[in-house]
């Protein structure tokens, strides 16, 4: 079954109901022809996808590899810090691999090599924000007050100030995150990082580089797209029906909505814009969209509508 929804930001509106994936759309009201351009191409993009045995029988992550768990209490600067992946480590990390972990899906398992917690470290750390100190923190130790002098309020702390945070690893063990896979959510071996500034963990995956499957190369439609329809840069949400993508629009465009079209194997999403007609910027915006779908989204990709790219659910 196909359904195609054209959803405002403030108001949802159905354009085309359900029918079988194979026919034409329903007919239906049309305010511009911007939405029966995106019908049509997200028709052909649905249509063109075909994965290999890959994509339902191995470990093809649609995540990133860093999971927040828990309620993470981020100041600003604790969050720049954790996007920009700076960490100190207060702790020791295992050296050794562990042996082979399980990953656990909806319609089963599989059995992956592992990496080394101190392997996951260095893929999870980007180094320190300069000039915040390499070395773990240390608490501040007032220096002996000269004669005269302003007191302990001029005293100086090894801690980062301001901007400069770097996250402070104070724990270290092998459990499970959930990741967003082409076979559904799936329970994944991690390294459970305790992160004292967020008060949360941070889970690094610990499945093997030459155990993670990579997304089949997109079909994109023939037809060039048309001006006002703009395509998805990623998702950063999935609670069962909702789901919440960004889209990629200019920085002086108005009018942004949301597209999507619901299929039993895929949804595909994208959204329209009205350009100006006047000079501006060409700076990219990231505008995050919402939409309801039929059903839940499940173990159904959601691709692109521009190039059929199937998106990956960001972190943070």
């Amino acid at each position: 079954m196909r359904r195609t929804l054209l959803l405002g930001l403030s108001l949802m509106l159905t354009v085309a109901g359900c029918a079988p994936a194979n026919t034409d759309p329903a007919p239906g009201h049309r305010v511009d022809p911007l939405p029966e351009a995106f019908d049509e191409r997200a028709t052909a993009v649905a249509e063109a996808w075909r994965p290999g045995p890959e994509w339902t029988g191995g470990y093809l992550p649609l995540q990133e590899p860093t999971v927040l768990i828990g309620d993470a209490d981020f100041t600003p600067a604790a969050k720049t810090a954790f996007l920009a992946g700076w960490y100190r480590q207060q702790v020791d990390l295992p050296t050794t691999r562990p042996s082979e972990g399980t990953i656990r899906f909806p319609d089963g398992k599989l059995n992956v090599p592992l990496i080394s917690a101190v392997e996951a470290y260095a893929q999870l750390s980007q180094g320190d924000p300069p000039p915040c100190p390499v070395g773990p923190k240390e608490p501040a130790t007032p220096p002996p007050a000269a004669p005269g002098a302003g007191g302990p309020d001029e005293a100086v702390s090894s801690r980062p100030q301001g901007d400069c945070v770097a996250l402070t690893v104070t724990g270290v063990e092998l459990g499970t995150a959930p990741v967003r896979t082409s076979r559904g959510e799936a329970q994944v071996p991690a390294w459970l990082f305790t992160v004292e500034e967020i008060g949360a963990v941070v889970a690094r995956v610990a499945v093997a580089p030459n155990a993670v499957g990579a997304a089949p190369e997109p079909v994109a439609p023939s037809a060039p797209a048309p001006r006002g329809l703009v395509g998805a840069q990623d998702i950063e949400a999935v609670d069962g029906a909702q789901l919440t993508f960004r889209l990629g629009v200019g920085s002086c465009d108005t009018g942004i909505t949301p597209l999507v079209q619901e299929h039993d194997h895929v949804v595909v999403v994208g959204g329209t814009v009205i350009q100006p007609t006047g000079v501006c910027d060409d700076a990219l915006r990231l505008e995050p969209v919402e939409v309801t779908l039929a059903a839940p989204l499940g173990a159904r990709p959601v691709l692109e509508v521009l190039n059929g790219t199937p998106l990956r659910l960001i972190t943070g």
